[in-house]
């Protein structure tokens, strides 16, 4: 027998008392993508957890950037009665019906490394990091690199996600405080290495005088890095997010300048941990941050293999 009453306290997210559940929890994952480096990473390690806890089983969903199919995964979670739910969102700013959905049948529900748009109710938490931080730590290596001064165009990712913000005002937010870095361009590459470099193209067909590109992932960063070629990518600093294992090999070549490690790993496994402990009736935090760092030709080495 499970009870959904959800109960908070303080700064916790919901507790569920149960006075039993069953001895096997399931929960229902949603990711937005599937076919998404970064997303893969994520993923596996949130099925490495599942295979670490004694009594838990998850059914992973992929929802191919559609934001109603993943709507109507949370639907089939619900109506499954699964124990708690873990969505990594379409859309930042369109879960209003997923929250309702789930708080309306009272199953814990987890947002783990896009934070969503909207205020949490009881019940729910979210694990990732504070993307802005990533945009800062980026830029401000960057500037440094360029002696303050120069100019910069930004590839941002999709702009329905609040990464793609939040990275962008970041770097937005230090180039200001110089007064000879100029940000003269920014585009969407939708997180994409095609699309990085078809945009990193673009720039090049128009005449831009580039110093240093900010791309807000990795992937179009290496897609930056193709188009431009050598001959012009040594004059150019590239800076990505995340510290992917092709990210680091592009490090590694002396063809990518920087980037900021996003755990994959601590976030797909902290998710897991959450929904779990939540699930069990267990206090969990609202808010479960992993620390972003600075990755550069000094310290690469050490990130290897973390995610």
């Amino acid at each position: 027998m499970k009870f959904k009453k959800l109960i908070v306290a303080s700064a916790l997210a919901a507790t569920l008392p149960f006075g039993a559940y069953a001895d096997e929890i399931k929960l229902g994952v949603s990711m937005a993508l599937f076919d998404d480096n970064f997303l893969t990473l994520v993923r596996q390690a949130m099925q490495e957890k599942v295979a670490e806890l004694e009594g838990v089983d998850a059914q992973f969903e992929d929802a191919k950037n559609d934001v109603g199919q993943q709507l109507q995964q949370v639907e089939s979670f619900v109506n499954q009665g699964l124990d708690a739910i873990v969505i990594n969102p379409v859309d930042t700013q369109a879960v209003a019906p997923i929250i309702k959905r789930a708080a309306d049948a009272g199953i814990p529900l987890i947002f783990v490394n896009r934070r969503p748009e909207a205020e949490l109710p009881e019940g729910m938490a979210f694990v990732g990091s504070d993307s802005k931080v990533a945009g800062v730590l980026q830029m401000e290596y960057i500037a440094e690199q360029l002696g303050g001064k120069g100019n910069v165009a930004i590839l941002m990712g999709a702009l329905s996600d609040e990464a793609t913000r939040d990275r962008t005002r970041g770097v937005e937010e230090v180039a200001a405080r110089y007064p000879d870095i100029k940000i003269i361009t920014k585009e969407t590459a939708k997180w994409g290495r095609k699309e990085g470099i078809d945009i990193t193209n673009n720039w090049l067909l128009s005449g831009y005088e580039i110093d240093a590109i900010a791309s807000n992932n990795d992937e179009m960063a290496i897609g930056a890095i193709m188009a431009l070629g050598k001959d012009r990518l040594e004059n150019v600093i590239i800076g990505g997010v995340d510290a992917t294992p092709d990210a680091l090999a592009f490090v590694d070549k002396g063809m990518l300048d920087v980037t900021v490690f996003q755990d994959a790993k601590g976030q797909g496994s902290a998710a897991i941990e959450t929904a779990y402990k939540m699930a069990r009736g267990e206090a969990v935090e609202q808010s479960v941050m992993i620390p972003y760092e600075l990755v550069t030709p000094e310290n690469y080495k050490e990130y290897v293999g973390r995610n």
